[in-house]
């Protein structure tokens, strides 16, 4: 018999996994702007949803974070746990009324996602160079609107053949 507090770090720590996997290891290509997407974001803001706010930015942020570790690109350790764990929070406050809403969980992952690409930019700006994080706004726009577009897709799929992930009434966390 595991206790409820078990079952939900077991539960993070899955979905912590989920999107270090996803961010890590799968990689789309994006020839336009030279860099490539992954679906990590998509990952976080299932997690938001499966998870509610507080879990799914936990997972959120230990999951990039751990992307950035193992990717040699410890400078962005600190800004990714950051940034990654108040975009799914924002995603979280926004679908708290109605957590099964598809409509509102589009907008909370656009909202969430739009501040993705302006803190990531401000970092760069501070890190590297103005002109460097103007020149990146394509390639973390368009990584950003893949896993929105991503997440949408995965979220309908599921909740039309795996209707029980989704058996909750609102977010509490």
């Amino acid at each position: 018999m595991t206790s409820q507090r078990t079952r939900e770090i077991a539960q993070t720590a899955l979905m912590a996994a989920l999107v270090f996997v996803a961010t890590y290891l799968i990689k789309i290509p994006n020839p336009a702007t030279g860099g490539y997407s992954h679906m990590g974001d998509c990952m976080i803001f299932l997690g938001v949803v499966l998870l509610g706010r507080r879990n799914g930015a936990i997972a959120a942020a230990l999951g990039g974070a751990l992307s950035d570790l193992l990717a040699g690109a410890a400078v962005w350790i600190l800004p990714t746990l950051i940034i990654k764990f108040i975009m799914a929070l924002i995603m979280g406050y926004i679908i708290k009324s109605n957590v099964n809403s598809s409509k509102l969980q589009a907008f909370g992952a656009v909202v969430g996602g739009i501040f993705q690409i302006a803190a990531y930019t401000l970092v760069k700006v501070f890190l590297l160079d103005t002109k460097v994080a103007v020149a990146s706004l394509p390639n973390v726009t368009v990584q950003t609107s893949v896993g929105i577009i991503l997440f949408i897709v995965l979220v309908s799929i599921l909740s039309k053949y795996a209707k029980d992930l989704f058996k909750r009434e609102e977010v509490t966390r």
